[in-house]
């Protein structure tokens, strides 16, 4: 299955009536005959799909598609983006293997309705996601303690927070200091220390978690931060939690991870995050488009640019981590966790523009088959579509991301790039060969 841009003019695949749009996607299925789906089950889901017809294919692919000026956002709604899959059914398994796990864990006091106060051992979180996640754990009364090599401050003041608010929450937080690859010196550290909950922010490796297990045997619940990474590439889209995986991912590990959580029978949730922006984002995403705009330089993307993709702020993802806590229906789950909209590579050039008040940007597209980078990345995304459906989340949780695209960036851009503070240096070595090979000249500032 091939997606092609068009333009407003184009003749329309299906005959089907659409939305008014300004930029058109049509979908050459390159199949004979009916596109048939099987059932398929995974985990305690079943989702039960139809056969369908190559024009049903066709308008099935076109539900949902809304155009703004920052390039097309695809709504997931009720099916795949050019895939044609409808979710006809879904329903728990009569057999809920993980029922037993669930009823481990209360949630609720009975006489007070509110959440229970719990001991919680968070592994890393001094960099990004945990910045965050610790204070809203703090913020709902529970006992926090931070896992770190202690290289960096275990805490630090946010940009928009006052100092009352900042003493009072980094007096609260606990620290115990030591290096997770140390697997006995962990175990030494964490033995009877009496944790209920723990958030792994940052492990990697199946290997790095069974010492945990082993020094807190009677956890209610580890929460651990996966990656939509983590699935196959496909021609469906959006990709749901029963999608096959890759085996061969660079995050293998982290789907060991899961594995080693479910056969050990520990209470256990995971997250896959898309990608993951926001202030103090150590991954240059955003920062990426930022220092090019705010030097006037024009924006290089791979191939059409109009690749579909899928941004997720930082804040969304903590409170998705808060809400999986106590909650029986998330054990034993994994949930995909990130924007509710899907943007184009071009979209999010132009989004960065607006969200920091810059002009809208000249994009200079090149082949990357041209070049040699070496060890470099030209790009900050991967060039293809990569895009989930949050919709599990949103149903099991009552959790929805709070931030737009364009709200989002300016919230990045206001508190982190926009007061002159970002992670990594300006470095336009691979734009200039792409420039270089373009003809296009950059004039250089004095």
């Amino acid at each position: 299955m091939v997606v092609m841009a068009a333009g407003a003019g184009a003749a329309m695949a299906t005959s089907r009536p659409m939305h008014s749009v300004t930029t058109l996607i049509t979908v050459d299925v390159r199949s004979t005959g009916s596109a048939s789906f099987a059932r398929r089950q995974q985990q305690q889901h079943k989702y039960e799909v139809a056969s369908l017809s190559r024009p049903n294919l066709l308008e099935a692919a076109f539900t949902g598609l809304h155009c703004t000026d920052f390039g097309a956002f695809l709504c997931p709604r009720q099916h795949r983006f050019c895939s044609g899959i409808s979710e006809v059914a879904l329903q728990r398994s009569a057999t809920h293997l993980q029922q037993s796990r669930k009823s481990r864990w209360a949630v609720v006091s009975a006489s007070s309705g509110q959440t229970e106060s719990k001991k919680i051992l968070l592994m890393g979180g001094t960099r990004f996601i945990g910045i965050y996640l610790a204070r809203l754990l703090v913020e709902a009364g529970h006992e926090v303690t931070m896992f770190t090599r202690g290289k960096a401050a275990i805490t630090q003041q946010l940009a928009d927070e006052s100092d009352k608010d900042y003493a009072e929450f980094s007096g609260k937080v606990k620290h115990i200091q030591g290096d997770r690859l140390d697997f006995e010196g962990l175990k030494s550290k964490l033995s009877g220390t009496g944790f209920e909950a723990v958030y792994d922010i940052n492990g990697r490796e199946a290997v790095e978690v069974e010492p945990i297990l082993e020094a807190l045997p009677n956890i209610k619940q580890y929460i651990f931060c996966s990656s939509a990474g983590v699935y196959l590439k496909s021609d469906l889209l959006p990709h749901f939690e029963v999608d096959a995986v890759d085996p061969k991912s660079r995050h293998k590990g982290k789907l060991d991870t899961e594995s080693l959580l479910q056969k050990k029978g520990v209470p256990w949730t995971s997250i896959r995050p898309v990608y993951i922006y926001g202030p103090l984002n150590y991954n240059p995403v955003e920062e990426w488009f930022f220092h090019r705009l705010k030097v006037g330089r024009p924006i290089p993307v791979p191939n059409s640019g109009l690749q579909v993709t899928q941004l997720g702020h930082v804040k969304d993802l903590a409170k998705a981590f808060v809400s999986v806590l106590q909650n029986p229906v998330a054990i034993g789950e994994v949930y995909n966790i990130s924007g509710s909209k899907y943007v184009t590579f071009d979209g999010i050039a132009r989004a960065c523009a607006k969200a920091a008040g810059f002009a809208t940007p000249e994009i200079v597209y090149y082949n990357p088959k041209e070049f040699d980078f070496g060890k470099k990345k030209a790009f900050p995304l991967r060039d293809q579509h990569f895009f989930t459906s949050i919709e599990k989340a949103q149903k099991d949780l009552g959790w929805a991301p709070e931030f737009g695209l364009v709200d989002g960036l300016a919230d990045s851009y206001n508190l982190d790039f926009g007061r002159g503070t970002f992670r990594k240096a300006a470095d336009f070595s691979t734009d200039d060969m792409i420039l270089e090979k373009l003809g296009i000249k950059v004039a250089v500032a004095a």
